[in-house]
């Protein structure tokens, strides 16, 4: 687990970004600049700002229905795990400097020949965080991971799973300023999986949004369009054969 001192020097660099506004539906929480060098800003900012924020907006009769984040998942998958010993303990290290907390190594369930994996064998890594891990993630996530990704233009924000939940990956985990530059070996990616105690895809969007997190405008929309099926290469066969029969 990191130190605390780790912790409070990387929040000490939020004052550069402090000061923003949070735009929602109905509303803006601003993060005051004196909530800067608080190691737990944003779990102040929710227990005092958003949660009056959502018990207003959807009517909630008691404060123990307001959502929450319940927990964030962090996950990497490597594929040549078995073989490269000091590329697995490389990656678990960089994941630690990220999340604060050592991650574990997820184990192949099945057996599969045709990629040469037996049961048992290490394929990736993973990290559950919560309470105040988990916040300060969020926080790094929101305020520094993402705005640092290349080419960024947002969040998909019909990436939720019907139940409130978020999920989304990161093509780079360079973008956390845990991670040197000069000592960034093979560039991994990761998977963050945002669990909350919301109902609706609705409630857990508004959640996350007062938070900060950046969804891309213009989404969001309940009706999903659904996409056309993908013809294989059966299909085309199955067809030239009965136009040749006629």
């Amino acid at each position: 687990m990191a130190s605390p001192a780790l912790l409070q020097s990387h929040a000490s660099s939020f004052h550069g970004v402090c000061g923003f506004s949070v735009k929602a539906s109905s509303g803006i929480v601003w993060v005051e600049k004196s909530e800067a060098e608080k190691a737990n800003r944003l779990k102040t900012t929710y227990l005092g700002k958003i949660i009056p924020l959502l018990k207003e907006e959807f009517s909630y009769k008691n404060i123990h229905e307001v959502p929450k984040i319940e927990k964030i998942v962090l996950n990497c998958g490597i594929g040549d795990a078995s073989q490269n010993a000091k590329g697995l303990e490389a990656a678990m290290n960089d994941m630690a400097l990220i999340a604060g907390q050592r991650p574990v190594k997820t184990r192949a369930r099945n057996s599969i020949a045709t990629f040469k994996l037996r049961e048992g064998q290490p394929v990736g890594i993973a990290v559950t965080l919560r309470g105040n891990l988990m916040y300060s993630f969020l926080d790094r996530l929101i305020n520094l991971g993402l705005p640092r990704t290349r080419d960024f233009q947002g969040l998909n924000p019909n990436s939720f799973d019907g139940h409130g939940n978020y999920s989304l990956g990161m093509k780079d985990q360079g973008v956390f300023p845990e991670i040197r530059f000069d000592i960034l070996g093979k560039p991994r990616g990761m998977d963050v999986c945002i669990t909350t105690t919301a109902k609706t895809d609705k409630e857990g969007q508004r959640l996350l949004a007062l938070m900060g997190m950046p969804f891309r405008e213009g989404g969001g929309d309940p009706t999903v369009l659904q996409r056309k099926k993908k013809l294989k290469a059966h299909h085309f066969d199955s067809k030239s054969k009965g136009r040749a029969r006629k």
